[in-house]
């Protein structure tokens, strides 16, 4: 057995069962020990971020860590968007990294870099294997703190020389205990029973989202004390539709999210930060409670946010609150290609059980509340702001859920960052169905051109146009594999949801709006 066998074989006894990879030179002897041991599922990612991203997806669904396979620090860096991303959501991820043989390092071969260095910039835990002997326990170490509590991103870089020389007279490893959550303060327990009342607010993110049983004791306990309640903007993942409570979330755009923030005087959080704008504007703050509000930090990322719902539920006296039953949206008519007609069709033909992706911010903006009254969901999103994770983590969700349909809701111009996860979803025959909203430009971008002041001329707005050429969506999907249509009715586009979400295999759909 050699190193990298040594590896997978700890790896899998601990219960990684998954390797999105995207490998070179330095890590052959990994692909080779993939293949002989056949002790993982490797999926391959025609690119690092798609591999990253699609790692996110499966831990999000999967409620446990993949691993990736990545080469050197070009490759790592290339990885780097979609684990920012993940980080951010407290993703558990597991990183396996390789670095040129110990003697070639000198050399200062063309992809020499500094790898440790690269992985601190995207990692919270980083180790560089030092011999064949501890490389089983350096892969329980590095599962362990990617699994421990909160979720963390760690990796493992690993020498191609130990990957490939011999293992000898190693007793089998033990996985490493992975962090517990820390207890809750029962002093900021009875600070936030106190702070209940019409000019409270709970933000909740994290596991909390998670548990219809928490959102239903969070509405019991807003339905007692007339206090309100909000999911934290970024969004890891939620559970929505008939029978479980909706939560509004923090709106995107800085004036709404100040304007629905205002009036509250104090508040507790839950796996949550103080709601933040994404960036600074002119004559706006950063911090989008009122300068006053006094926040409370019931339960940070490290902490048990279900435990401390459940906790104060019993301090305040209250149960949960059973769910209102919500209407489902009506079919759309033929008409325009609009919002409200685009948002519709989407929470129409939500079919049953899907894992809803979520990276749009400019079109459909109400499907997900229109989604209340439809059937029970899973709804993941972008959480880092690092555009071009929809289609890598609808990738990822549906490798670790292949029973469910995904539903990708996907703009236009961040679909191009790692639209190659398409040909992933074809060779992997997963059941994705990807809304395309061609919209022919980056229509967030010019929003924010405008909210920071400026009066942008035709030169500046061509910059944010792609109409020059014009994209065809349909023949890139057809290109990696994944049949598609163009749609321009609304109506037509909730038909072709439910027909494309029933038929197993990816499927690609332009939405022109």
């Amino acid at each position: 057995m050699n190193g990298a066998e040594s590896l997978l074989k700890s790896l899998h006894s601990a219960g990684v069962e998954v390797c999105f990879a995207n490998p070179g030179t330095s890590e052959m002897q990994f692909v080779d020990a993939l293949d002989r041991t056949g002790l993982m599922r490797c999926v391959l990612g025609l690119f690092e971020g798609v591999v990253s991203g699609a790692a996110d997806g499966y831990a999000r669904m999967a409620k446990k860590p993949a691993a990736t396979l990545l080469h050197l620090a070009p490759g790592l860096a290339n990885a780097g968007a979609n684990l920012h991303n993940a980080r951010k959501a407290r993703t558990p991820m597991l990183n396996i990294v390789g670095d040129h043989a110990r003697r070639h390092l000198r050399y200062e071969a063309p992809l020499t870099a500094d790898v440790p260095g690269t992985a601190a910039a995207f990692s919270d835990w980083v180790r560089t294997v030092q011999s064949t002997e501890t490389i089983a326990g350096d892969a329980m170490d590095a599962l362990a703190a990617a699994w421990g509590h909160p979720g963390q991103i760690s990796t493992l870089i690993v020498p191609a020389d130990i990957g490939w020389e011999p293992v000898s007279g190693v007793e089998p490893v033990d996985r490493a205990k992975a962090r517990a959550p820390r207890k809750i303060d029962q002093d900021m327990l009875r600070r936030a029973a106190s702070s209940l009342g019409p000019d409270a607010v709970i933000l909740c993110g994290g596991n909390v989202l998670e548990s219809p049983e928490s959102m239903a004791l969070l509405a019991g306990i807003a339905e007692a004390t007339q206090s309100k309640l909000f999911a934290s903007g970024p969004l890891r993942r939620m559970e929505r539709g008939n029978g479980r409570h909706d939560l509004p979330r923090v709106p995107y755009p800085v004036d709404d999210a100040l304007a629905a923030l205002s009036g509250f005087r104090r508040a507790i959080l839950v796996e949550a930060l103080p709601p933040v704008a994404f960036f600074a504007y002119p004559d706006r703050p950063s911090l989008l409670l009122p300068e006053d509000c006094e926040t409370i930090p019931l339960a940070d990322f490290d902490q048990d946010g279900p435990a401390a719902i459940e906790a104060l539920a019993d301090l305040v006296g209250t149960k949960a609150s059973p769910p209102r039953a919500a209407a489902r949206c009506e079919p759309p008519a033929a008409g325009p290609m609009d919002d409200t007609h685009i948002s519709t069709a989407i929470a129409a033909a939500m079919p049953e059980n899907a894992i809803v992706i979520d990276e749009r911010l400019t079109s459909a903006t109400q499907a997900m509340p229109l989604s209340a009254g439809g059937p029970p969901i899973s709804w993941l999103s972008i959480t880092g702001g690092a555009i071009g994770i929809g289609v890598p983590l609808a990738t990822g969700a549906a490798v670790a859920c292949p029973d469910r349909p995904v539903v990708a809701l996907q703009a236009d111009g961040s679909s191009l960052y790692t639209i190659q996860a398409l040909w992933s979803q074809a060779r992997e025959n997963l059941n994705v169905t990807t809304i395309i909203f061609a919209n022919r430009g980056y229509q967030i971008l010019k929003q924010e051109l405008y909210k920071v002041g400026q009066n942008p001329g035709p030169g500046a707005l061509d910059m944010l146009e792609l109409d020059r050429p014009e994209l065809d969506f349909v023949s890139l999907a057809k290109g990696m594999g994944v049949p598609g249509k163009r749609i321009t009715c609304p109506a037509e586009l909730y038909r072709m949801i439910i027909d494309a979400s029933k038929e197993p295999g990816p499927f690609l759909i332009e939405a022109v709006l």
